[in-house]
Order: C-alpha cells, then structure tokens, then sequence
C-alpha cells in the first residue's frame, strides 16, 4: 500500500465561498501513481468544509442560502460569549462535514457525471489549510 499526503492552503477574499477543488485533488492523485484505492480530502479548521456536488452556480447560491437559513449570522450563539463571532461557521461546518472519501479506479477520481469537490469557507479572509491523502496500490 502506498501514500501521499499533500496540503492546500486558502485564503479567501469573502467569509463565504465554495472553491472547485477537483483538478487539485486529481493533481495529487496522478502525481501519487495509485490505480485503486481512494483519496481523503479533510478540512483542517472547524469553520470550512469539504463536499462533493454540481458545479452549477444557481446551486451552490441556493446551498448558502439554505445554511443562512438554518443557521443565521448575528444569532447570539453560546460560543459568541467566549469574545468568538464565528459560531455560525462552526455549526455549518457540522452540517457540510470537514471532509469526503473518494474512490479512485484505474488511476482516475471515481466521481459520477456532474460531481466535483469543493472547499467551503465559512468564515474566511484569513489563512486555512486541507490535507490531500491518496492511499492505495
């Protein structure tokens, strides 16, 4: 079995945004020489998150909206009496996940017609990271 580990750093210009990771990952992917196996893609801050879906823009407005919804900014969460402001962030990232598994096939991110991955930042403008770990033979 062999590895490759390899880290992305974001530091982005919005509190949200959702960023195609998909090339990165198959870059990582390609440079690792594994033909099966699979490729872990982790968030390495509880206020971003990784997911797997469409690349359609009218989606991902609706996805934001969606979290705003359901976790509002300006709530008087709990964590923002600590001197925090970012208790939404942490609850989206629970409900986005901080990371996918994605099967790897003859060499190739064994992704379905329409899907891709992403980074989503919930509370960006300041430096982040993900790990890239292929595993496989």
């Amino acid at each position: 079995m062999k590895f490759l580990t390899e880290y992305m750093t974001f530091n982005t210009k919005k509190r949200h945004e959702f960023i195609n990771i998909t090339r990165d990952v198959d870059k990582v992917l390609q440079k690792s020489g594994i033909k099966e196996g699979m490729v872990l893609v982790s968030a390495m801050h509880i206020t971003s998150g990784v997911f797997v879906n469409d690349a359609e823009p009218g989606l991902h407005k609706d996805i934001e909206e969606w979290l705003l919804r359901l976790i509002p900014e300006g709530h008087d969460y709990y964590h923002h009496r600590t001197g925090e402001v970012n208790g939404d962030a942490h609850l989206r990232n629970l409900l986005i996940g901080h990371q996918v598994v994605i099967p790897v096939t003859e060499g190739k991110l064994d992704l379905g017609t329409w899907q891709k991955v992403f980074y989503a930042e919930f509370d960006g403008q300041r430096s982040k990271r993900l790990v890239i770990k292929v595993m496989g033979e």
